[in-house]
């Protein structure tokens, strides 16, 4: 190429919010320079390619993929920027395309204040790689100083995320402030209510379709997607899921504390994002109205996760996501058999992993269970009201407190991970001794990997686990008692607030754990 004619000319322009605030950077002041040396060298621009707010630290930008595609269909063969900040901030990136793209694709590359230019040998080309990792460490630093910025404001309280949680908008008076939504903590407190009553994420999901409540994707005008035909809910509507259900009920920001820092960036250039674990939120408490009191929040976590797994039935069984297994301490599920016209129960382990005899079936009776069960429950009921000490066992059923019972119950699932473990190396065996071929061993062994992964998940909850929050005070728990010997059908409501967990061992011991203290 020879003269300044045979060039085709494509202006490249790139502005970021975190630049935005240097006049020398703007998309005017960059596009003056651009054409007053393009004027004065007498080149013939073919086309200008502008991403206005977009940062340098990677190539995902609209204008920067248009200027690429033309020089691939020889539309340009020259590109002039302001300087190689511009081109971008990520050194590798920006490297790649300075030392091979351009080369690789005849196209001359020129940043005007930096003096490069690709098609001239000097100094300036020799320390272009230098000055990228110079950008780069500026959008490094630049990323530091803003993320400390928002961690430093985030622990006094302030509100900085872009969209406010359901039931809450930001204070006209102070953007970093929230107040309550008043349409939108109505349903708040519906979900609230519906989940006292100790019912499921998705039966409370589906009353509030069924009601037609507004959904908070519906409040923040999200496009659906889907075909609708005129039987559906209304898109304007909305319809509710289960999880939307469970980070409404587990978010403490509706008791008036702030939560934040919930997720991080993987890195400065990425915009992908991990979530953090809960004890790396930024929790700041009483920064605005509640829309929970406190007491009803907390006692609703002790109540959640006796219902987040109870599958929906067309059958109601009052201890339903209570019952545990006693030895493995997984759960117990309850089952209707059309042949005989019973319900049973059977351990829900045992039941999935039945070939590895990691437990057995606890298979009993549901009907004449719920009978001794609810027996006892009004026994040791009696016995609190009466003011006599709780003895240590009643009958067949055994009280635990809290700490022995959580300690048993990771005990138990270090024993059910060791036990697991060792199915995994003999399903090994098994492959290379010809038992199982290969394929057999991946589904087989990867059930075990998640298993296991699942139970230490557990154990790590479990030890992390906020025993406080377990407590009820003694004025409702008598409340409830008193409601619960009152009635010949006790309603699942007050089982919930009576009963935290029950376990059943194979030989047919009972263990309650009950929510109050065993002494009163």
């Amino acid at each position: 190429m020879n003269g300044n004619s045979s060039f085709n000319v494509g202006l490249y322009i790139r502005l970021s919010r975190d630049d935005g605030n240097i006049e020398s950077d703007s998309i005017v002041s960059q596009r003056s320079l651009l054409n007053q040396y393009v004027k004065e060298n007498n080149y013939k621009v073919i086309d200008e390619y502008v991403d206005d707010g977009f940062t340098g630290t990677n190539f995902e930008r609209p204008a920067f993929k248009r200027m690429i595609k033309d020089i691939e269909l020889g539309k340009i063969n020259m590109i002039i920027t302001k300087d190689m900040s511009r081109l971008g901030r990520d050194y590798i990136g920006t490297g790649e395309l300075i030392e091979k793209y351009f080369p690789n694709n005849n196209v001359r590359y020129i940043a005007i204040n930096d003096g490069i230019d690709t098609f001239i040998d000097n100094t300036n080309n020799d320390i272009a790689p230098f000055k990228a990792i110079m950008n780069d460490m500026y959008a490094k630093d630049i990323s530091k100083k803003v993320k400390t910025s928002l961690h430093s404001r985030m622990k006094d309280g302030l509100y900085v995320s872009g969209r406010c949680p359901f039931g809450y908008m930001k204070d006209p008076n102070n953007k970093n402030h929230l107040v309550i939504n008043v349409e939108q903590a109505q349903t708040v407190r519906l979900i609230f209510d519906l989940a006292l009553e100790g019912n499921t994420y998705h039966f409370i999901a589906q009353e509030l379709t069924k009601r037609k409540i507004k959904t908070p994707a519906s409040y923040y005008n999200y496009i659906w997607n889907t075909k609708c035909s005129s039987k559906c809910i209304s898109q304007e509507q909305g319809v509710w899921v289960d999880t939307t259900i469970k980070a409404i009920l587990t978010n403490q920001i509706y008791v008036g504390d702030s939560v934040q820092g919930k997720t991080k960036k993987i890195n400065y250039k990425l915009k992908k994002t991990v979530k953090n674990k809960p004890k790396d939120y930024i929790i700041v408490e009483n920064t605005h109205e509640a829309i929970i009191d406190r007491d009803t929040f907390n006692y609703i976590q002790t109540l959640l996760p006796k219902n987040v797994k109870r599958p929906e039935k067309k059958r109601f069984y009052l201890l339903d996501g209570l019952l545990y297994c006693g030895d493995c301490k997984h759960r117990i599920t309850i089952r209707y058999q059309n042949k005989t016209g019973r319900s049973y129960t059977t351990c829900d382990y045992y039941r999935t992993y039945s070939k590895y005899h990691v437990c057995t079936t606890h298979t009993n009776n549901y009907e004449i269970l719920e009978k001794i069960i609810l027996d006892n429950i009004k026994d040791v009921c009696h016995k609190y009201l009466d003011k006599n000490k709780i003895k240590d066992s009643i009958g067949n059923i055994k009280f635990e407190d809290n700490t022995l019972k959580l300690k048993k119950q990771i005990e138990s699932l270090e024993l059910t991970n060791n036990k697991l473990t060792e199915n995994l190396d003999k399903t090994y065996m098994d492959m290379l001794k010809g038992i199982i071929d290969e394929e057999q061993y991946i589904r087989v062994s990867e059930n075990l990997k998640k298993e296991i992964e699942n139970n230490k998940s557990s154990i790590d909850n479990l030890k992390n686990e906020n025993l406080e929050t377990n407590k009820i005070d003694n004025k409702m728990i008598e409340k409830y008692i008193n409601e619960f010997l009152l009635l010949d059908n006790p309603t699942r409501e007050l089982i919930i607030n009576l009963v935290e967990k029950i376990y059943i061992y194979q030989d047919k011991r009972v263990d309650i754990i009950f929510t109050f203290k065993n002494t009163t």
